[in-house]
This record gives C-alpha cells, structure tokens and sequence, in this order.
C-alpha cells in the first residue's frame, strides 16, 4: 500500500518592526502616529510603575511581586486591539494589561500588597481578576466565549499564559472545546522562555506553542513578541475573526522575561547573564523609540513629558494606596462565601466580630 499523505498546516511568523527599528514598509503603512505613540505611552507607564513597585517591594512596602520587564509589547499591543464589549482572562503578570486598559494604579499596587480588594474589578473594565494558579483560567475564557456565542453577542474573550501554562491540562480542555465549539475567543501565550526555572525547550518537543492549535482544528500564529505593532495586528486579525464566527486562534508571542521570576527567586541560578544580555538588545521600548525616532515621532520634549507624566501618575497612586485603611480581621470570613455558613456565624460571634 501507498503512504497516505497528510495536509500539513503552515505557520506564519508576524514581524513589522525588527530588532533595528527597521519597519516592513507593505506593513506599517496601517499604523497612523497617534497609535504608535499610544503604544510608546502605556509602554513608558508600565515600565515606570514595574520600576516603581519593585523597589517599593524591596522597601517592604509590597509583597511579592512579578516583573513584566521585557514582555510590554505582548500586553500593550494586544490590550490595545480589544474592542469595548471583549472580556480579558490575565495570569499574574499582565500588569501591562491591566495599565493599558485604565485599571486604577492604587488598585493594583494594593493587591500586590496582599489586599484581595485591589482586584475588586470597576464595572467599566471587562477585565477579570488575576489568575495565580497557573492556566486555571483557560477554561474560564473558553466559557465566556461560549456564553457570548450563545447569547449573539459580537465580542469575544482574550487570555493571556505563558510558555508553562501551556502544559498544564486546562490549556489543553480550554482549547479543545474553543475549537470544537469554534468559540470567539484569542488564546496569547507569552512564550518567555522559561517557566520559573524550566526552559522552554523541556516545555514541548514542537518547534513551537503556536502549532498546538492545529491539534485542537484552528489557526496558530507566531509573534515577534517585542514588536509592540506585531503583536497588536497579530491581535487584532484574531479578536475581528473570532466575531465574524471563524473561530479561535493561538498567538504566541515569542518574547523574553529579563527580570527574575518574581522578586521571591533568583534566574542567574539557572540561566546565564550573557543570554539576558543578548535579550536586552531586542527589548522593545528600545526598537519603538528608534522606530519613532525614524519617523519623527520623538524629540526630547515629547519623550521627557511622557515620562514626567508616567512618574506623576504613578507617585500620586503611591500615595493614594498608602493612605487607604487595612482591611479588617472578620472579612477573612465576611467575604469568603457569598453568604455565611452556619460555622461562620458561629464564630463571628465568638470572637466578638458581629456587625
């Protein structure tokens, strides 16, 4: 007998903006400056408040924390493609996610202090709270992609994982039933190298995360994740395709984490300062500017208010978090249910708590 031939899928690689801030002339044409320089600004306010936050940390004035130097083009370019009406499942990292989409900066600074209610979601942010459990909130996504589907709705659902969260089950249960389903909903997985202390080679023997789809019947692309104007058409095709009913897709974004895990490990234990290195250079805030530079979009007094701007912002939300009251002892049981057990009442009123 003959062998059976099989289609085989075709992955494409999206790059505008490469290394050099030499942009692809077919592709950047779309991208008016007034976008470019949204990009630049939520880029300069993410990286001024991840600064920020770090050394409140170091200061004892945070918990732990998780950096998202290096990945601001993955979050920025994606949050910024999302349309009024779309609903964002993010992990622990999406700082950038949650700056890009006006999340209050107190808010988020209280969380990372340890206080739940820095995740209380405003009501005008389609936004869920942050995921910690790794991919737990894959299914989640596929699940409100089903009920817009079900209920009509032309919107769709954007989760954000990395390269670790693609092996866990949920990515693998939330993107079956996308695809059985053909649910609107982007799956971005921020490929940046390492799970904590595993490299990205011991995640999977595909050549990359992006191909996974094809197993579950969609499309997977691959991204230049720190070309900020990538990432955002990359999106943006994904969310304007799953309304119009074609179904899911994978985005990886293939990006690098250049600070630690969090502030509670240490990455020169395994990996070596020569490859952060070598990633610095294709950081990109860096590309942006020397693209913006080429343009004409950047002279010194533009760039020096934005920063200002970012600093004042950022301080003012410092102040803001630092001057709101502790949380009470009782709602460590108030508000674990949505209404007390009979257990709770008991003990309420036993250690005097009653209100």
């Amino acid at each position: 007998m003959g062998e059976k031939v099989i289609e085989r899928f075709e992955l494409k690689y999206l790059q505008i903006v490469d290394e050099a801030g030499v942009a692809d002339p077919s592709l950047i044409s779309s991208f008016p400056d007034g976008l470019i320089k949204k990009f630049f600004e939520a880029i300069v306010l993410t990286r001024t408040y991840n600064e920020r936050a770090l050394s409140l940390q170091r200061e004892g004035r945070l918990g732990t924390y998780a950096s998202v130097y290096g990945q601001e083009a993955c979050q920025i370019g994606s949050a910024l493609a999302l349309e009024k009406g779309d609903w964002v499942f993010p992990s622990f990292r999406e700082s950038g996610v949650f700056l890009t989409l006006g999340y209050p900066i107190w808010q988020m600074l209280r969380y990372w202090k340890g206080d739940e209610r820095g995740m209380k979601i405003p009501r005008d942010i389609n936004i869920f709270p942050m995921s910690v459990p790794v991919g737990t909130h894959i299914p989640h996504a596929a699940g409100a992609a089903w009920a817009m589907k079900i209920k009509g709705h032309k919107n769709a659902s954007l989760c954000y994982f990395g390269d670790g969260g693609s092996s866990r089950g949920d990515f693998h249960e939330g993107l079956n039933i996308a695809g059985v389903l053909k649910l609107p909903a982007v799956f971005i997985c921020q490929n940046n190298q390492w799970a904590i202390s595993v490299p990205r080679s011991r995640q999977t023997a595909a050549k990359t995360i992006a191909q996974r789809a094809w197993s579950y019947g969609f499309e997977g692309v691959q991204v230049d994740g720190n070309d900020v104007l990538g990432v955002y058409s990359a999106t943006k095709g994904a969310l304007e395709k799953a309304k119009k009913g074609g179904g899911p897709t994978l985005i990886e974004c293939f990006t690098y984490r250049l600070d630690d895990h969090t502030t509670a490990d240490d990455a020169s234990r395994y990996r070596s300062g020569e490859e952060v290195k070598e990633w610095k250079g294709k950081e990109p805030l860096v590309r942006l500017k020397i693209l913006m530079q080429k343009k004409g979009l950047l002279s010194g007094e533009y760039e020096k208010t934005v920063n200002e701007k970012a600093k004042a912002l950022v301080d003012k939300a410092i102040e803001e978090e630092e001057a709101y009251p502790p949380s009470e002892p009782e709602d460590i049981i108030l508000y674990t249910n949505s209404s007390l057990t009979p257990r709770q009442s008991r003990e309420i009123k036993e250690l005097g708590w009653q209100k």
